[in-house]
């Protein structure tokens, strides 16, 4: 029997990126009984996955733009994750308050959480309720100046990059092989069928210089804003006119800034009064997060970077709201949003997870646009099913509805690319 090197290792599938979409997608085909290897050329989380606002949540805000869809399999993902991963999401109080400005009305409001409610199906946690006038001193000094309702209801807080790490440590106990320090460098393709196995030649440099290269009969280029330039890498030879599948997507840029202070009732869900925009007012670590915004992004991903501009915003939301709130901004940071091109503001586009194959009916490519935090698992088993086509059945490990992500101490060990031999 041949025995095989590094240099012709031989996968079903290699996953280019270990943000929360890639950690999925490698867990969730490790899961279904395939060989996957999931290289990262810096750590799990090191981009976008770690620059969120933190929030495993249904999307109250996108009832607004009609995405009821994406709502529903939202809370049915919080709920499932609060199954499998209790010690990294929990259910937190939201208030939401209601003032003469603000531009929903109570009634308005009152119908979008009953609407959020049924979506959810009524289940635990899923419920709503109004703050008397008697405890709105109690509420981490909100401005009660004009205040007409407050509206408390539960979403999930979680510790993001914790999670990612958690789902990448699951990817590799199912037998995934993880390489993190991995910068892929070529994508090659020879062969005519999509079947057949090794037909990508994926190759990458490690931290220390050297290079290795494996195959697979699929790649996912789950690479978040660098997808983009992880399709220039891939190429078909013989076939000049073949290009990576692609949507016409850009990248908009959500600032956070972390400001001196405690928040100890729960999570704040105000509008800005210049714009109407949803803003959060989170307690995370001792601080007060508060994010995010909106702003298209050109350029090279990871020198995204709050601008003055946003920072004042932040600001101004979150003490028009909180105006005892003297604390100092101790930081502030950015991540990137992979959203459809179109017209008019990021805030009403479409949330939804972006598959781009190079053939629907046995696709051996893909690329992902987009994507939730919250709904990181469900598009990973769409993901697994797609590819199927390709890959067919397999000996199935886990379900990844019911299997509990690993506890805090066994993710540290993915805290950072380890040196690579």
């Amino acid at each position: 029997m041949h025995q095989q090197t590094d240099s012709d290792e031989c996968f079903d599938v290699v996953v280019v990126g270990a943000g929360i979409l890639g950690a999925g997608v490698a867990q969730a085909l490790a899961a279904a009984g395939h060989s996957v290897s999931l290289l990262e050329r810096l750590r799990p989380a090191a981009g976008t996955s770690s620059r969120s606002s933190k929030l495993i949540h249904g999307g109250l805000r996108y009832l607004e733009s009609g995405q009821l869809g994406l709502v529903r399999e939202s809370l049915t993902e919080r709920a499932i994750l609060l199954r499998i991963a209790p010690h990294l999401v929990r259910l937190v109080p939201f208030f939401l308050p209601v003032y003469r400005a603000t531009r929903r009305g109570p009634w308005t409001l009152r119908a979008g959480l009953t609407l959020y409610s049924l979506l959810g199906g009524l289940r635990s946690g899923t419920g709503f309720s109004t703050v008397p006038r008697r405890d709105w001193a109690g509420l981490d000094g909100l401005k009660t100046d004009g205040l007409r309702a407050v509206f408390e209801y539960h979403d999930g807080q979680t510790d993001d990059a914790a999670l990612c790490r958690a789902v990448v440590a699951s990817a590799s106990d199912l037998g995934a092989e993880v390489r993190l320090g991995a910068e892929v460098t070529s994508i090659v393709r020879s062969g005519e069928s999509a079947s057949t196995r090794g037909a990508w030649r994926v190759t990458w440099r490690n931290a220390d210089g050297t290079s290795r290269s494996a195959s697979a009969r699929a790649v996912v280029n789950a690479a978040g804003p660098w997808a983009k330039a992880v399709n220039g890498l891939g190429r078909w030879e013989g076939r000049a006119d073949w290009t990576p599948p692609a949507r016409a997507v850009e990248l908009v840029g959500g600032a956070h800034i972390e400001l001196e202070g405690t928040l100890e009732r729960g999570i704040y869900y105000t509008e800005a009064p210049s714009d109407g925009r949803a803003v959060f007012s989170i307690p995370w670590k001792g601080r007060i997060l508060v994010g995010t915004t909106e702003t298209p992004f050109t350029g090279d991903p990871s020198q995204v970077a709050p601008t003055q501009a946003e920072i004042d915003y932040l600001e101004a939301v979150h003490r028009a709201h909180f105006p005892g709130s003297q604390g100092a901004r101790l930081d502030a940071w950015a991540g990137l949003r992979v959203l459809p091109k179109a017209e008019g503001r990021a805030f009403s586009r479409p949330r939804e997870v972006l598959l781009a194959v190079d053939e629907p009916t046995r696709p051996s490519w893909m690329t992902l646009y987009g994507g939730k935090l919250t709904g990181y698992r469900h598009t990973a088993a769409r993901v697994a099913r797609v590819l199927e086509r390709s890959l067919g059945a397999a000996t199935r490990r886990a379900d990844t509805k019911t299997l509990v992500l690993p506890e805090l101490e066994r993710v540290t060990v993915w805290d950072r690319a380890p040196p690579r031999t």
